[in-house]
């Protein structure tokens, strides 16, 4: 199955069969299972009647809340653990596109190891005991104030690319767990900005400014080569515009 598109909730399922469920999750949807305060995207997936038995879909890839972009699932623990090994062995690929803080000076292969601090609760860089780690970078688009880049992990890890990107001094724009900003206002980058004198300003976007533009795969029993891609949604796609227009 492909491009099946939901109605109500935005989703868009990419390829599905009884093993693999690949779809492109819009921003503030829980990548996982349901929980009484909010649905899953497997959950929503089910109840659009997309999707039977949406327990029993686990996801492959650690995908925050607030990431947009291809989401992977599989239904079997064989095959997610599969999965999950190829991608933390290189052999599968993941790129995402993020905004970050700063103009990035040049493409650059971030090297640096890098270690969970249990007092930090996250990664961080640490030359001396941390494991080996590698981000390929590359410039996209520099708009103002900040820089467009795709960030593609050598190994999958969860969380590898915004900890590497608050190591070289360019945090996403948002992620304020890993040095970034809380949120992207207008009056921050527009010289003489007028407030309304109605409402207080409203956020360009209010999320981690991360997106998995792209996922290749193997398929976990079948063998084929298979790639995936999302677009950049809205709300990031609004944000550059205006930031473009500043530039």
């Amino acid at each position: 199955m492909s491009n099946l598109a939901l109605r109500k909730t935005g989703i868009q399922v990419l390829y599905l069969d009884d093993v693999l469920l690949v779809a492109d999750k819009p921003p503030h949807i829980l990548p996982g299972r349901s929980t009484p305060q909010q649905e899953g995207l497997p959950g929503l997936l089910a109840r659009e009647g997309r999707l039977d038995d949406p327990g029993a879909w686990q996801p492959v890839l650690g995908l925050p809340e607030q990431v947009s972009g291809v989401a992977i699932y599989a239904r079997q623990p064989a095959a997610r653990k599969t999965l999950r090994r190829a991608f933390a062995e290189g052999s599968h690929r993941v790129v995402y596109l993020a905004l970050v803080s700063g103009y990035v000076e040049s493409d650059r292969d971030i090297d640096i190891p890098l270690r969970f601090d249990k007092r930090a609760g996250k990664l961080l860089a640490s030359e001396r005991r941390g494991t080996p780690a590698r981000t390929s970078l590359r410039i996209v688009e520099r708009v103002a104030g900040n820089t467009l880049v795709e960030c593609s992990p050598q190994h999958e890890r969860t969380d590898q690319v915004r900890a590497h990107l608050e190591a070289i001094g360019h945090p996403l724009t948002i992620d304020p767990r890993f040095g970034g900003g809380e949120t992207v206002l207008l009056s921050a980058y527009k010289p003489n900005y007028r407030p309304s004198g109605r409402r207080s300003e409203r956020p360009l976007i209010h999320r981690l400014t991360l997106h998995v533009a792209a996922v290749t795969l193997c398929h976990p029993a079948s063998g084929k080569p298979l790639e995936f891609t999302a677009p950049v949604p809205r709300d990031l796609r609004a944000t550059l515009t205006q930031l473009r227009r500043l530039t």
